[in-house]
């Protein structure tokens, strides 16, 4: 159940933003997106400007008095770009979208998930480094009319991300020892690459680790033991901040996310799913998705899976869903009990 808990959360967090309301390529919303935890290369000029980052630092507090193991796992998102080119004479012309025998068809950033695994044991001075990567390709498909006539084509592209992880432990007191993982993006980017849509090709989206302890404690940075104050105000954490995930209580995962979250977030049990648009109101979407026309909620089922999943949830079940949403209480208390 713990880790069950734990990766609704991390899910939440690697598509929050993902797609906003009203959920189609052509508002103008959704032509900028990919707000959390972007981990750009490092050459970007907005990077070297210092107002957006090629790396995060996650520092956290373990307890543990034998030999105690750290499983970590970053999670991304991977831009897969759907880019749609209209016949022009003898090239190819590149437009937002294209009506092929009457069906529209949309260019759109699609986010492919991309994970990988490494696994320490706590040592006092401990430093290890380790190199990852996702691989890319690219295709091409012809879009023809009815009758044969090539009118444009579909060209989908992947860039190929490299990034590095450092993580070491040092024991800052008896039985307690200190985290490090310093996640970062060592893709070299093109010299003549200065537009952001063409970096966030080359970035890792939603960057978040999950950290998972055995014989051993994490220390929560938000409401540590007093004795440990001390030792939880030196942690410095860039990019993201760890939190407890699970069961209230249980203290052997860690979510180190871009968007900060108290210990021990969890989804509202009455969220029939996903609506990515940066924790708004799951009634509000429901209803706004209802009011959508027939035109608008064709173009969203076209964007992507994720998008045609939102949509085809809501149109089977929105009165239930609206049930659930409209009202709820999270907690109750005596009447009497004053705060």
């Amino acid at each position: 159940m713990n880790r069950e808990l734990a990766k609704k959360v991390a899910d939440a967090v690697l598509y929050e933003g993902y797609m906003l309301y009203p959920y189609r390529p052509s508002a103008i919303k959704n032509r900028q997106r990919w707000t959390f935890g972007v981990l750009y290369p490092p050459a970007y000029g907005e990077v070297q400007r210092g107002t957006e980052r090629a790396e995060m630092r996650s520092e956290c507090l373990v307890t543990a008095s034998g030999d105690a193991r750290v499983h970590i796992q970053l999670r991304c998102l991977h831009l897969l770009a759907r880019q749609v080119a209209r016949a022009v004479e003898d090239r190819f012309e590149p437009v937002s979208s294209l009506v092929v025998d009457g069906q529209l068809v949309e260019t759109w950033d699609e986010g492919v998930e991309r994970s990988v695994e490494f696994d320490v044991a706590l040592q006092d001075r401990l430093t290890r480094r380790f190199e990852f990567s996702f691989p890319g390709f690219s295709e091409a498909e012809e879009l023809r009319e009815s009758g044969g006539q090539i009118v444009g084509k579909i060209t989908r592209t992947q860039h190929e991300l490299h990034g590095r992880m450092t993580i070491a432990s040092q024991r800052v007191r008896e039985s307690v020892w200190k985290l490090l993982i310093n996640v970062s993006n060592s893709t070299e980017l093109p010299v003549e690459t200065v537009d952001r849509d063409q970096a966030l090709l080359q970035s890792l989206l939603s960057a978040h680790t999950s950290l998972t302890v055995s014989v051993g404690e994490f220390v929560s940075l938000l409401d540590p033991p007093d004795d440990l104050r001390d030792l939880v105000s030196e942690c410095k954490n860039v990019g993201n901040f760890p939190v407890l995930v699970g069961n209230e209580g249980e203290c052997d995962m860690m979510l180190c996310s871009p968007i900060v979250l108290y210990d021990y977030p969890q989804i509202a049990p009455e969220s029939a799913g996903d609506f990515y648009d940066a924790t708004e109101m799951d009634e509000m979407l429901t209803l706004r998705v209802m009011t959508l026309t027939d035109d608008e909620k064709t173009e969203m089922g076209r964007a992507d899976a994720h998008a045609r999943n939102l949509l085809e949830r809501t149109e089977e079940s929105a009165r239930e869903q609206l049930a659930r949403t409209h009202g709820a209480i999270r907690s109750m208390r005596p009447v009497s009990e004053k705060r």
